[in-house]
């Protein structure tokens, strides 16, 4: 009896303890994902091989977005680039290396909401809708060709890039040390834990790889304790257009995004394939409109 009774006590501690873990991770979800800095990591960001300039989109819902607008300085139209940074990334540093990494490219790089001087919070059905507003507001640039917009997107930036893509004629693809699902590596992080379930913000990009028709170039960390290579494995097994995918030596996944090999390589893939159109059917969607707010 006594035994019984230790028993459904240690079974009545466990089952507390499951939920109360069960709980936290529903509570911190937006933490756990998302891990906004304001703080800009270049103090005054400026393209040496561009024209720059700071700008500030409304988005639908009436949310401030801000970032910078790189255009060559040469007349266009130019074959153009949206970047999407990662959970903990301030994107001012695109600014800065936009010269080697997108050369004679049209570029714009804004922060997601609660990022930089962005204003509210961010969350996977904000990203979203956002990466389609900025692809279509450039899109609309006299400077840009339409028909040459390409998107990067890093770590969980490559979730959007493949859902914007999947949404928008995209020209061309690059996912640097992209995953399969956001989901499937809290699963992995989480495992007594039922968070299929809790987690609202999932970035399941291998359900959508399949309807990608843009060429995809996937570029990973050589050591990654972030995204494990065999998620990594999974969702480049479902890309409709696999063009290319390789891992950069002596990379990390912190570090890739700055490394000199990693920069030579996005451009010289973007410039071949900026050189070849690819001719692409507009998908059916509702183009959003942004408009944009002076600098104060």
């Amino acid at each position: 009896m006594n035994n019984s009774r230790k028993v459904a006590s240690i079974a009545g501690a466990l089952s507390v303890l499951w939920v109360g873990v069960t709980a936290a991770v529903a509570a911190s979800q937006r933490r756990l994902v998302f891990n906004p800095t304001n703080k800009r990591e270049v103090d005054k960001p400026r393209s040496s091989g561009h024209r720059t300039r700071p700008i500030v989109l409304r988005a639908t819902d009436g949310t401030k977005l801000s970032g910078w607008l790189m255009t060559p300085q040469v007349p266009g139209p130019h074959p153009a680039v949206i970047y999407f940074g990662g959970r903990s990334e301030e994107v001012s540093w695109v600014v800065r290396d936009a010269g080697k990494l997108f050369p004679g490219m049209a570029v714009l790089a804004v922060n997601y909401r609660g990022y930089g001087a962005s204003q509210g919070d961010p969350a996977e059905q904000h990203m979203v809708e956002d990466g389609r507003l900025l692809f279509d507001w450039l899109s609309e640039r006299h400077h840009v060709d339409p028909k040459r917009v390409a998107v990067v997107g890093r770590s969980l930036g490559s979730g959007v890039a493949v859902q914007v893509s999947m949404e928008r004629p995209v020209h061309s693809v690059v996912l640097i040390t992209p995953y399969d699902s956001i989901l499937a590596i809290a699963k992995r992080r989480f495992r007594a834990v039922p968070v299929e379930y809790v987690l609202r913000h999932r970035f399941e990009s291998v359900k959508y790889a399949p309807a990608l028709t843009a060429p995809t170039y996937v570029l990973r960390a050589a050591f990654d304790d972030i995204v494990p290579h065999s998620h990594t494995d999974l969702l480049v097994a479902k890309l409709g257009k696999l063009h290319l995918d390789e891992t950069v030596p002596e990379s990390d996944h912190l570090n890739i995004p700055y490394l000199e090999a990693t920069q030579t390589r996005i451009a010289t893939f973007l410039t071949e394939q900026f050189s070849r159109p690819h001719p692409l059917t507009e998908p059916a969607a509702v183009l959003a409109t942004a408009e944009v707010l002076p600098i104060n």
